[in-house]
């Protein structure tokens, strides 16, 4: 791990966090022979902090005491913060009703520079599991959500996103190109709304639109998304943009997320 210069910044922390992070890319039970590994660390100071965050609830024995796994206590600050928000307070019921009327998968996500992070997820009954489940990141400059965003920032924002960003794509149909993402971030500027084809998963269709706070600023997203086999991309835009931007405009000019 990269010693940082800042002295208020606490080194052993920073450590434990990684412990847990290194579970997004390696969600089996992992030994203390694997923490080492994937935390750059000995495997002393793997078991101190594996011991720690089990005592602390947030690691857990994996089955038959093989291994570690995240612990259940990690959900509760899931709920934290969630409660903690008043956008997404106030955006459930409305994502409910998008979701009931369009009949397609709803979803608001949030903000977070390179990334969109889901916070709110409706599902239809052909979803599979992974779609259902909040806190999933994906890149902004390859989402619908994330190009509605990028097309209320300034330009030099935008262009420090596109150079800071790395092209990594989730299907064969991912734009990864600089100019053509910029010509689909303008295309939204237009429209009021952005959308992705094949983008994020094979056979789906992401429509998306930016919620800004009461200084005109994207903080969010709302997309409806929908399979191709019942919908042409024309057609769908056709039908379930004015309800988006609709359901965004309700929730915009407001404060932020705190």
């Amino acid at each position: 791990m990269t010693a940082r210069p800042d002295t208020l910044y606490i080194q052993s922390l920073a450590k434990g966090m990684k412990v847990l992070e290194c579970f997004a890319d390696h969600p089996a039970p992992l030994s203390l022979n694997d923490i080492a590994e994937f935390c750059e660390m000995d495997r002393s100071a793997a078991q101190r902090m594996a011991y720690t965050l089990v005592t602390l609830g947030y690691l857990e024995r994996g089955i038959n005491g093989r291994g570690y796994v995240l612990g259940k206590k990690i959900l509760e600050r899931t709920f934290d913060y969630l409660r903690s928000v008043p956008l997404l307070e106030r955006a459930t019921p409305l994502i409910v009703d998008v979701q009931r009327e369009s009949g397609e998968r709803v979803e608001l996500s949030l903000f977070d520079d390179l990334t969109i992070i889901f916070a709110l997820r409706r599902q239809t009954k052909r979803q599979t599991y992974t779609t259902t489940l909040i806190g999933r990141r994906l890149a902004t400059i390859h989402t619908a959500s994330g190009r509605s965003i990028m097309s209320h920032l300034p330009a030099e924002e935008v262009d420090s996103i596109l150079a800071r960003s790395v092209a990594t794509p989730l299907t064969s149909r991912t734009v990864t190109d600089a100019a053509q993402i910029r010509e689909l971030i303008a295309r939204s500027a237009a429209d009021g709304y952005a959308i992705a084809s094949e983008e994020s998963m094979l056979g789906e269709i992401s429509l998306a639109s930016a919620v800004l706070d009461n200084e005109n600023r994207p903080i969010a997203a709302i997309d409806i998304s929908g399979s191709l086999a019942d919908w042409s991309p024309d057609a769908f835009a056709k039908r379930f943009a004015p309800m988006l931007m609709s359901a965004t405009k309700a929730l915009s000019g407001k404060a932020g997320l705190s």
